[in-house]
């Protein structure tokens, strides 16, 4: 069997999966010939509406001032199980939900999720950013981790029900420029211990606020990990949104932030290759030593890094109106040659990409007693390229660019 080596790849594989009937050893709705269990329909969505004078929408510096994260309105959930297949999904009211002690995904990790954001454009349109990314990759993270299959599409349909019933209230015309954060996530629920693939899982969608995370002061300041620790290796799950990724990277950060550094830049390996910023994809602008401008990355064949909406968009978009100004590469790179770029003075500027992040200027790198200073531009807010992509991006989510991957959402006013 060949072994796929971009999540698109592996999407598509598991999608082809899912259609013949099994998806991780899971039968998922079809025998390849004929029906056998229900597939994810968004077709079924049933809609009980919350009291919309229960709740007022806060300003979006007070949500997200607090130690709770404000969601909107309502919640989709859909059940599954080995035994039935997907129940019809449901919008309903936010609220907790039920989980036994015993729940697999408490003890085994059995969770995946995605992030994206809803805009309100300039336009008064409310937009959704490549979604269609979002749910590929989705269905990849379930994959990895042996919880159910399902159509991507479907999954896209119901993400786009939830907004369109809250996004009127919580986006409103009044308030362009803004943005809610929606996290789709899948967690097994079957109520046994064991080390084993869950037969009951549950799918749920939310949407919240979140605070703006782009332009810290003085720019994003990078301290890269202890030589103990790792992000992510080659064979494990680093290119799969699981909650197993992240939890193990706290206590670096932790203390990253104690000594005044904002996120942690992950190396791998003993030549140190550069990975990802935090959560996020890094990018270097740079000058080789031939004098030619390159923005590199590092590359998605290993599987160690996430394939992020926001770095496919930044490597789709610099290829295509930077082409003869710089060159787009993606290799693996080391920290020793960031020094020596440094040391030449040959390093024009930095960013980190990601959906909480978005575009966000690196102004320093330390790594075991050496500071690499990065050039932040003019107005110290990110250099230029930083700021033409930032800003290209930007255009289409919030409409000020007509562009397919900003998705219209038709609103239930």
């Amino acid at each position: 069997m060949t072994v796929p080596q971009s999540a698109d790849d592996l999407a598509s594989t598991a999608l082809e999966h899912k259609l013949n009937g099994t998806t991780n050893g899971h039968a998922n709705g079809t025998n390849g010939t004929k029906p056998s269990l229900p597939t994810l329909d968004a077709s079924k969505l049933t809609v009980t509406l919350a009291d919309p004078s229960a709740r007022t929408v806060p300003d979006e510096v007070t949500a997200c001032s607090g130690t709770e994260t404000i969601c909107t309105d309502h919640m989709i959930t859909v059940s599954w199980s080995l035994s039935k297949g997907w129940s019809n999904p449901e919008l309903k009211p936010y609220g907790p939900l039920t989980l036994m002690p015993t729940a697999s995904v408490l003890h085994y990790a059995t969770e995946c999720f995605e992030g994206l954001k809803a805009f309100r454009g300039f336009d008064g349109k409310l937009r959704l950013f490549r979604p269609d990314c979002n749910a590929r990759r989705m269905l990849m993270s379930t994959l990895r981790i042996s919880l159910p299959g399902f159509d991507p599409v479907e999954l896209e349909k119901l993400i786009i029900a939830l907004m369109a019933v809250d996004g009127p209230k919580w986006l409103p015309k009044s308030r362009p420029g803004s943005f809610l954060y929606i996290r789709p996530a899948v967690i097994g629920t079957q109520p046994q211990l064991g080390v084993q693939a869950a037969k009951e899982a549950l799918l749920f969608i939310t949407a919240s606020f979140m605070p703006r995370m782009d332009s810290p002061p003085g720019g994003m300041k990078l301290h890269t990990n202890p030589e103990d620790m790792v992000r992510a290796w080659v064979g494990g799950f680093g290119y799969a949104k699981v909650g197993a990724n992240y939890g193990p990277s706290l206590l670096a950060t932790q203390e990253a932030r104690e000594r005044g550094f904002g996120q942690i830049l992950w190396l791998y390996g003993p030549e140190g290759y550069c990975t990802e910023a935090g959560a996020s994809n890094f990018f270097i602008v740079w000058r080789r030593k031939e004098g030619q401008l390159q923005l590199i990355t590092a590359p998605l064949d290993d599987k160690l890094i996430l394939d992020g909406v926001t770095r496919r968009s930044v490597v789709e978009l610099a290829r295509e109106r930077l082409a003869g100004e710089l060159e787009v590469v993606e290799r693996k790179y080391t920290i020793d040659e960031v020094l020596e770029a440094d040391k030449e003075g040959r390093i024009v500027e930095a960013f980190a990409a990601g959906t909480a992040f978005f575009i966000c200027p690196v102004s320093q790198i330390h790594h075991r007693g050496a500071d690499v200073h990065i050039p932040m531009g003019k107005a110290n807010v990110g250099g230029d390229y930083t700021s033409k992509i930032k800003s290209w991006i930007s255009d289409i989510m919030y409409g000020n660019e007509q562009h397919p991957w900003g998705v219209v959402i038709e609103e239930k006013e």
